[in-house]
């Protein structure tokens, strides 16, 4: 009987049936794609609407959130109310979601090749910095061999393909409290990003993260103009949105709108009394102290001593409010004895006020200003001719004036800041440092770390303000150009020349003349009254009319000064 044979099981599938398997799944998850592509687009776009909420409210002023959570609610209520209502809503909700899950759109977006390209080039230059030589770990977050996946978590490119926003992680080895190590990641990062940009850089020590972003623009081409602030204020510029939660109306281009202002306070209660500017030259040093003067001028009087004797405050003179404006070295020891004298007798007035259980007079109160632009070259000048410095003389404005609402402002170039004394080092509390400087320089200046310069294209007037022992912000102050230059724009002068006050010729500031300021606030010796008053109104400064009705009203003053203490 013939056996047919028995048949033996396959031990395995066979090509064909593996590669027939495959693309069975293949086009199983394909197809499943293909279906669920609206529903993917869908859930990708809401969560991107949602990081762009979050993001939104936080940077929305704490002081607007409360509004904007009302009118939420009235909107959300109005269009529960209408007919159809609802149904807008879920159509406009989705149709913006599939906008926003597009491919190609988004924070979530997967890099192009480029893109790609200048991420690795950013990952492998900062190998050196954050790899150890013998590192344990076996897939350490930087490697030379790695790609930037392991530790850049989220990225955003801007229009022209370069990195707008960057977050990375670093090993928990990296001294991130080395300020010196911090800078060389940053000005590396800065490097490869573009040179022409501004970049803001925030460590997150306990995540073991740093976030680079690229600031926007701040606001340029803001005249000067009267700001809504309030006595004893003065805006020195406007800085990022996201930086200060006070917005003030100012106009630009004819439009109104709203900025955010880097306001300073002066005055009794002030932890910032005075105010140190440093810069380099062009940078827009004398421009802010212009600035602070036509703003002082609304509530004081100002005392000008011009260093540089370029003029730039030659609009000044002989103006209401305005003491003296000197260029000379004489008139600047002047003005620095009689600020000295005035603080003394302020001090003294108040002091004999309050002891009686008087208000303070309003000679006592009302504020006064002395500013200075580049005192270096007078110092150098005293020290040759063997007479006393300016700013030697100004210790007791800067130590005591607080008290007297005497505020002092000093403007220095880097190549002569080493020449300011330390009474203007420590009592200047609130810094200003404009144009390029060096993280030396800034550091010395500002007190922290140094941070990212302006590019090379920034307009004049761009640098960075710290008030006391707060952050540092960005800076971009209000255009205000001398109005007697010929080559300055003509819609900026303007601005300035209707800001300026009209002249002392015979106007009264405040109940008094504009002359007897400076007799009345004299030392308290009555005839020593008229020669310290005298010099402080120069005249190369103001008119001589200005000098002789100064004379008259110092001689007054006297006579009336001395009735009043014979009748007491």
């Amino acid at each position: 009987m013939a056996r047919w044979p028995l048949p033996r099981p396959r031990r395995g599938p066979g090509p064909a049936t593996t590669g027939r398997a495959h693309s069975l799944v293949r086009s199983g998850t394909d197809g499943a794609l293909d279906v669920l592509h609206p529903v993917i687009t869908l859930v990708r776009g809401l969560g991107r609407l949602v990081v762009l909420a979050v993001r939104w409210w936080s940077r929305t002023p704490k002081e607007r959130r409360g509004p904007v959570l009302f009118l939420l609610g009235v909107g959300v209520l109005v269009v529960a109310l209408m007919p159809w209502g609802p149904a807008f809503a879920v159509v406009l909700v989705v149709g913006a979601a599939a906008w926003q899950g597009r491919e190609g759109a988004g924070v979530g977006a997967d890099p192009s090749e480029e893109e790609n390209a200048r991420l690795q080039a950013v990952y492998e230059a900062l190998v050196p910095l954050f790899t150890l030589p013998d590192d344990p770990n076996p897939q350490p977050l930087f490697a030379h061999d790695g790609s930037w996946e392991r530790a850049f978590d989220e990225i955003e490119f801007t229009g022209d393909g370069r990195i707008g926003r960057l977050l990375l992680r670093y090993p928990a080895h990296f001294r991130d409290s080395d300020a010196e190590l911090r800078f060389v990641v940053e000005r590396l990062l800065g490097a490869k990003s573009g040179r022409d940009r501004e970049y803001r850089f925030v460590w997150d020590e306990e995540r073991n993260e740093l976030e680079m972003t690229v600031p926007e623009p701040l606001p340029e081409g803001i005249r000067a103009q009267r700001f809504v602030t309030g006595p004893g204020e003065v805006v020195l510029g406007f800085t990022d949105a996201d930086s200060v939660h006070r917005r003030v109306p100012v106009t630009d281009a004819g439009q109104a709108r709203d900025v955010p202002p880097v306001v300073w306070r002066t005055g009794a209660r002030a932890t910032e009394a005075h105010l140190l500017v440093v810069g380099a030259p062009g940078a827009g040093s004398t421009t802010l102290l212009r600035s602070v003067v036509l703003q002082a001028l609304e509530h004081g009087d100002v005392l000008v001593v011009d260093g540089s004797g370029s003029g730039e405050y030659a609009c000044l003179a002989g103006r209401a409010g305005v003491l003296a404006v000197e260029t000379s070295l004489t008139g600047a020891v002047a003005c620095a004895e009689w600020a000295v004298h005035e603080t003394e007798r302020r001090l003294s007035v108040a002091g004999r006020a309050r002891q009686a259980g008087n208000l303070v007079p309003d000679d006592a109160r009302r504020p006064l200003w002395v500013v200075l632009d580049r005192p270096a070259a007078l110092s150098h000048l005293a020290r040759t001719e063997g007479r006393r410095d300016p700013l030697e003389l100004l210790q007791v404005p800067l130590r005591h004036g607080r008290a007297a609402n005497v505020t002092v402002v000093v403007a220095e170039h880097f190549e002569c800041a080493d020449e300011l004394n330390q009474a203007v080092r420590s009592y200047s509390r609130a810094r200003v440092v404009l144009g390029t400087a060096s993280p030396e320089e800034a550091w010395s200046v500002l007190g922290v770390d140094a941070v990212s310069p302006p590019g090379p294209l920034t307009p004049p007037g761009r640098g960075f303000a710290r008030l006391g022992a707060g952050p540092v912000l960005r800076l971009q102050v209000p255009a205000t150009p001398d109005p007697l230059d010929d080559a300055a724009n003509e819609g900026e002068r303007q601005a300035v020349l209707r800001l300026l006050p009209p002249p002392a010729t015979g106007r009264p500031v405040s109940g008094r003349t504009d002359q007897q300021p400076a007799p009345e606030m004299s030392g308290p010796p009555a005839p020593a009254a008229p020669a310290a008053a005298q010099p402080a109104v120069p005249a190369a400064s103001v008119p001589e009319k200005a000098a002789a009705g100064t004379a008259a009203a110092a001689s007054v003053a006297v006579s009336e000064q001395q009735a009043g203490v014979q009748a007491t």
